[in-house]
């Protein structure tokens, strides 16, 4: 009887280790999926995965969650700026849906080092970073899963936008507060404040024509520049390819690189200097040979820099018909 008992007691200790067994090989059920990736999110916004923790979250099956994913290179040997970038804002996002009343178990977001994960990129055919794919509960991976960041930027509201449209999901994005802007507000009225202070017995200044031109065109370079669309949309700096070849304009009309603008304002501001150059030639009284000479470099300065400006727009609006000088 024993004897029976204890050949009855294996047997039953056989068949439990096999069926955990079978259920390892197998995968994790939904239910200690969810459990998991809710454990993980509990903690922090964003689950860091690496190959085996995609392919067992991510990739296999069941799953009736969606998850946004972040394949990025943070790591300093990489020297990837834009990275940190879109990583801190990826973060922000997160946390918005962490702390936001449509949180749920529906949507989780992911992180995907290059160093911790080179299986993935392979997988997915990425060779360049950050990207930010959408893997959907149901149905394969389409077109529109992977955020044109090149179009749209990276900032947090325009990933909340991408991610409304393929979730239905709306998240509102909540920003810690930053009062740089304040400070540096603040400084600049002081100083402004300072200034009249000491020269309040001469305001003279303040009716000078060259100081107001000069804040004018300034201003004029900033808007006409495309700061506007960098603080809308939140580009990268500038865009560094795979190979390393690093590009400064972009080559859509439908998107730019921060460093741009900076490009944008020295052709400008130098096309301007060469029409002051030319007017002050022609308005001051001086010997008739060098006002002819001052006349002609800054000819020669409005020539060179507007067909730079023209060159420049050749290459992002392709088809434009026009150019001066340079192609």
């Amino acid at each position: 009887m024993r004897v029976l008992f204890s050949a009855l007691i294996l047997i039953a200790t056989l068949l439990i280790t096999s069926n955990a067994n079978t259920r390892k090989k197998e995968g994790l059920g939904l239910c200690e999926k969810v459990q998991q990736l809710s454990d993980h999110s509990s903690k922090r916004s964003i689950v860091k995965m690496n190959h085996e923790r995609f392919r067992q979250f991510v990739r296999s099956s069941p799953r009736n969650y969606s998850v946004v994913v972040m394949l990025t290179a943070l790591s300093a040997q990489r020297q990837c700026a834009v990275c940190r970038h879109a990583h801190d804002e990826f973060l922000i996002l997160a946390n918005s849906f962490r702390y936001s009343q449509a949180y749920s178990n529906n949507l989780f977001f992911a992180m995907v080092d290059f160093d911790e994960g080179p299986d993935v990129f392979q997988s997915l055919k990425i060779s360049s970073a950050p990207v930010f794919m959408h893997f959907p509960a149901k149905g394969k991976i389409k077109k529109g899963d992977t955020m044109d960041i090149q179009r749209v930027g990276y900032s947090a509201e325009a990933l909340a936008k991408w991610v409304n449209e393929r979730t239905d999901i709306t998240i509102r994005i909540f920003r810690p507060p930053n009062y740089s802007g304040a400070i540096v507000l603040t400084m600049l009225v002081l100083l402004v404040g300072g200034v009249m202070y000491l020269r309040r017995n001469n305001l003279d200044f303040l009716y000078n024509k060259t100081t107001w031109a000069v804040a004018a065109l300034c201003f004029c370079f900033a808007m006409t520049s495309g700061q506007m669309w960098n603080h809308i949309r939140g580009p990268p700096f500038f865009h560094k390819a795979h190979t390393g070849q690093v590009s400064y304009i972009h080559g859509s009309s439908q998107g730019q690189f921060i460093v741009e603008t900076y490009i944008v304002v020295i052709l400008n501001a130098a096309t301007v200097l060469g029409m002051i150059i030319m007017c002050e030639a022609a308005a001051s009284k001086g010997d008739v040979q060098k006002r002819k000479v001052v006349a002609i470099v800054g000819l020669v300065v409005v020539a060179f820099f507007f067909s730079l400006v023209l060159s420049f727009f050749r290459s992002k609006a392709h088809g434009y018909p026009y150019s001066f000088l340079l192609k």
